[in-house]
């Protein structure tokens, strides 16, 4: 063991300035830091979020749902400016007590339904419009099985790989290398799964697909981290395969710019109230 290794306190005391990129926004305490309303829109369907990749993950489905002719599924997209603390003011937090993006606020029921984590927020839409979820028992289960699949898998790959490869204040090796191999195993298990099918869970797109694409696509279009060539991604041919198949799908090109407030400008629809609002943008 190095002499310079960390020898935890008897009591840990909070170091504001530890936490490398994102050491402004992260605390160790629940709730509301600010008073801030939410501004809302025309539509039953409010969501407030940023395009990250757990935001991308909703945007697409209701763009799917929009492309599938279901009207009902019309939306207003705030963005949330996680950088700047948005998460913590007094009506995200009424959403979302977790303050983490994105949140929605379904005012078609009475009283309003807030729905909160990603994963929660799919399962609610897919089961309100009867879409990318299949009703067939053993079929449902396989879905769900990979939707959970990504909730558990992400905070590896985001809150473990990417921070310690991209985003800490220091490089250390144990973590890298501790995380990388579980981003590989979990490449692995992607790649093994899709050898065999078509979509995530079978021949059918649903939104287990929605769900992991935006997080293992960004690593593999090198979009993330900065690490595609670190972690050989190419070798998983087969998660490239679907990668660059479910990309091409018009609802996920605009799914993926909804809140996104970076790179290029053709690529950003900062708030999104109508179909107009992707007039003019790549997709």
């Amino acid at each position: 063991m190095s002499n310079n290794s960390y020898q935890p306190p008897k009591v840990w005391q909070w170091d504001q300035e530890s936490g490398g990129k994102f050491a402004k926004i992260n605390r160790p305490t629940a709730g509301a830091t600010h008073q801030r309303e939410l501004p809302v829109g025309k539509h039953p369907l409010q969501l407030y979020s940023l395009a990250t990749p757990n935001g991308v993950k909703v945007t697409i489905l209701l763009e799917e749902l929009l492309e599938a002719g279901i009207k009902e599924a019309e939306y207003d997209a705030f963005l949330i400016d996680i950088s700047e603390g948005d998460q913590f003011g007094s009506s995200f937090v009424e959403i979302n007590p977790n303050s983490k993006i994105p949140a929605l606020l379904d005012r078609s029921t009475q009283p309003p339904t807030r729905v909160f984590e990603s994963g929660s927020i799919l399962l609610y839409l897919a089961e309100k419009f009867g879409a990318f979820l299949p009703k067939d028992p053993a079929k449902r289960t396989e879905t769900l099985n990979w939707l959970f699949w990504q909730m558990g898998a992400a905070p590896f790959l985001g809150g473990g790989f990417g921070h310690f490869y991209a985003y800490a204040p220091e490089k250390y090796e144990y973590p890298i290398n501790r995380y990388t191999m579980e981003v590989k195993r979990q490449f692995d298990v992607l790649n093994q799964q899709l050898a065999k099918y078509r979509y995530i869970a079978g021949e059918t797109y649903t939104i287990a697909d929605m769900a992991i694409w935006p997080w293992y696509a960004a690593v593999v279009n090198n979009e993330a981290y900065d690490a595609a060539e670190f972690l050989q991604v190419n070798d998983y041919e087969h998660v490239v395969r679907w990668v660059n198949e479910v990309g091409t799908r018009p609802a996920v090109k605009r799914g993926r710019m909804v809140n996104r407030a970076w790179g290029d400008e053709q690529e950003q629809v900062r708030e999104r109230h109508s179909a107009s609002d992707f007039s003019g943008k790549n997709c």
